[in-house]
């Protein structure tokens, strides 16, 4: 066809248009996205990523759509069920468009759960679809199978987003249980894009950062303030609300649609045409442009950190090491003397037995390398963990951390002090303990994981990580004392999830010598295996009322918490 017919032909859809080489690139797209599917689902690779244009999301069965000639997305996900069998598929769509495409194909097909966050502007951003709100949940049997979360506000920040992993997507795709999941990767919500993706710095920006990711690199801290604006929040309610009838982790939940939305009033303002006002738009634009690149650049510098070169060390004081199933680094604990010196000096009142101030001759060599950023993460053993951590959380504050994360689970002995700030402490234990009241930086969560399966999703994702990301800590400690009430499973999701804060520096102090136990945690750090949460169950009523007390009380000042309009939003 010439260019003329090629015109013709184009002007039949929207936003399209073909060109004589249009064909072939889309057909090696789609090879190319097959050929991952194929590695990933062999075991050749944990995961990839498919470097392809044309995109394809806004494609649908019988029409180009929006720079889409076939859906890629959409057709890996068909070919992955044909020939590997799956049963649940979860797609991610994070474009800043809707991919209305992807879910017209699969809105009646409960075996893919299609998940969207979208620019929307109550229809007036394209593609303009009233399907493209939060109340199209899917058809006929894939009904609760189609999420869409509509920002009707220009500008979302980091918080934002966050509160829809923590309140939306992260709860309902642990209790779908993908066997694969598939990601829209559109970078033209990034920074500086205005667009399609074709701010080059924008876009390898976006692209580095998700191979890092992908890596398992340690991740760059999350700037910006960790509160989600009121536009986002009622987003996430409405979204709740509608999906509440389709799935268990919202059974317990007091959902209500919000009909008055703060932005529903607002209306975009038309340009004037004049002269004068087209030559104002033109240098506000550049001055715009020249302080994107400007940040972007600073930016890049700031997120490309030096990686250390070991990822995770221990000791093997108690000869253990040797049965850990994947490789850690050993590092060389301190000797007696240099101990007692140490201990001595600055943490005399907490060491009161010998084989403690031993013990932590292991703690505190393998602390010393996180702080310095030698290595990504550690395990040590302890024979009295909470005093082993009492005196890493000590260390590290004086080392010069100002914001230092503890989740401790067991029973503790001593109680650090936390009321300068500097130590967040939450203390997960099967009963309250006497000696300290819940305060904004000490919290107790009384919790026994179900014997059947794995409740703890609820507690993590409704809590713990909303208060560690509002926090956004320099540093995090996990120990693990005697009588813990969490299972295996729920300490592995505890270890896998916080490894997103504090550039992934972890240090873990365990009491507990079982072996399952101490591999589990090793394979969390070392990212050495698939994830294996347990059976998801929901929540009991009573323990779902545990966390909602726990929300009311501290989402004003943890503001990550916040998913609902009721719950007093501060941040417009």
């Amino acid at each position: 066809m010439n260019e003329e017919e090629l015109k013709r032909v184009s002007g039949n859809y929207d936003a399209f248009f073909f060109h004589q080489n249009t064909y072939r690139c889309a057909r090696l797209a789609v090879g190319a996205t097959l050929q991952l599917v194929d590695a990933v689902m062999s075991g050749k690779v944990c995961n990839g990523m498919a470097l392809v244009r044309p995109p394809g999301h806004h494609s649908q069965r019988n029409a180009a759509n929006g720079f889409c000639l076939f859906n890629n997305v959409a057709i890996a996900a068909e070919y992955a069920k044909l020939k590997y069998g799956l049963k649940r598929i979860l797609i991610v769509d994070w474009d800043v468009h809707h991919g209305q495409g992807t879910q017209y194909i699969f809105e009646e097909d409960p075996s893919v759960l299609y998940f969207s966050w979208h620019r929307y502007e109550h229809q007036e951003f394209w593609p303009s679809l009233r399907e493209s709100d939060y109340d199209a949940v899917g058809l006929g049997k894939g009904k609760g199978f189609n999420i869409n979360l509509p920002w009707n506000k220009v500008g979302m920040g980091n918080s934002d987003y966050l509160a829809v992993f923590f309140h939306v997507l992260l709860p309902v795709a642990f209790e779908f249980d993908p066997e694969l999941v598939i990601v829209s990767s559109g970078y033209d919500s990034g920074i500086g894009d205005p667009e399609g993706g074709y701010h080059l710095k924008s876009l390898s920006e976006s692209v580095c950062m998700t191979v890092k990711t992908l890596l398992g690199d340690p991740i760059p801290e999350i700037t910006g303030e960790m509160a989600p604006c009121l536009s986002a929040v009622e987003s996430i309610q409405n979204v709740r609300a509608a999906h509440k009838p389709y799935w268990k982790w919202l059974m317990y939940e007091d959902t209500s649609f919000i009909q008055n939305l703060s932005t529903k009033s607002h209306t975009l303002k038309k340009a004037d045409p004049s002269p004068s006002t087209e030559h104002e738009s033109k240098i506000s634009n550049n001055n715009e442009t020249v302080k994107v690149e400007k940040f972007l650049e600073l930016h890049m510098k700031n997120i490309l950190f030096p990686v250390p070169h070991i990822r995770t060390a221990t000791s093997d004081s108690k000869g253990s090491a040797h049965l850990l199933p994947v490789p850690v680094h050993l590092v060389k604990e301190l000797d007696k003397t240099e101990i007692k010196a140490f201990v001595s000096g600055f943490y005399a009142d907490l060491v009161k037995e010998d084989k403690t101030l031993l013990s932590l001759g292991s703690m505190l060599a393998i602390l010393d390398k996180i702080l310095k950023k030698e290595v990504c993460n550690g395990i040590a053993q302890s024979p009295t963990a909470s005093v082993s951590v009492a005196v890493a959380l000590r260390h590290s504050v004086r080392f010069g951390f100002q914001r230092v994360l503890c989740v401790f689970v067991g029973d503790m002995q001593i109680i650090p002090n936390t009321d300068d700030g500097k130590i967040l402490m939450i203390h997960i234990c099967e009963k309250e303990q006497s000696g300290k009241t819940s305060s904004k930086h000490y919290i107790p969560l009384n919790w026994k994981q179900d014997a059947e399966g794995n409740d703890f999703f609820s507690a993590v994702l409704g809590f713990i990580l909303p208060v560690a990301y509002s926090y956004r800590p320099d540093l995090t400690v996990i120990g693990i004392g005697p009588n813990r009430s969490l299972g295996i499973s729920g300490i592995f999701l505890l270890f896998t999830l916080l490894q997103g804060l504090a550039e992934s520096r972890i240090l873990a102090v365990i009491e507990d010598k079982e072996i399952n136990l101490m591999q589990s945690i090793a394979k969390a750090l070392v990212g050495a295996s698939t994830p294996n949460f347990g059976t998801y169950i929901p929540p009991s009523q009573e323990k779902a009322n545990k966390i909602k007390i726990l929300r009311d009380q501290f989402q004003q000042q943890w503001k990550m918490l916040q998913y609902s309009v009721t719950e007093g939003i501060s941040r417009n």
